[in-house]
C-alpha cells in the first residue's frame, strides 16, 4: 500500500500519487499515459497530471490497482 508520508517530489498535487516504493515498470505509463511520466535520473514513476473527466479517472485508477509493488495511492480527495 503506498504511503502518502514517502510520496515521490515530482507528484503533482492531488488525489494520486506515486511513493517511493515504485521500480519504475513502466506500467502506470502505459495505462495512463496523460498522468504519468518518468523521473529518468532517479528511475521511478510520478503523477505529472491529475485526472481530468471519467476515462483519466478510470486509466488512474487502473494504474493503480495493477501497480505490481503497490506504490501509486488514492487519497480519494
Amino acid at each position: 500500500m503506498a504511503n502518502r508520508d514517502d510520496k515521490v517530489p515530482e507528484n503533482i498535487e492531488g488525489r494520486y500519487y506515486v511513493d517511493t516504493q515504485c521500480i519504475d515498470c513502466n506500467l502506470c505509463r502505459d495505462i495512463a499515459p496523460g498522468n504519468f511520466a518518468h523521473q529518468e535520473e532517479a528511475g521511478y514513476a510520478y503523477v505529472s497530471k491529475q485526472p481530468n473527466g471519467d476515462e483519466e479517472e478510470e486509466q488512474c485508477s487502473e494504474a493503480k490497482d495493477s501497480c505490481p509493488v503497490e506504490a501509486i495511492g488514492d487519497d480519494g480527495e
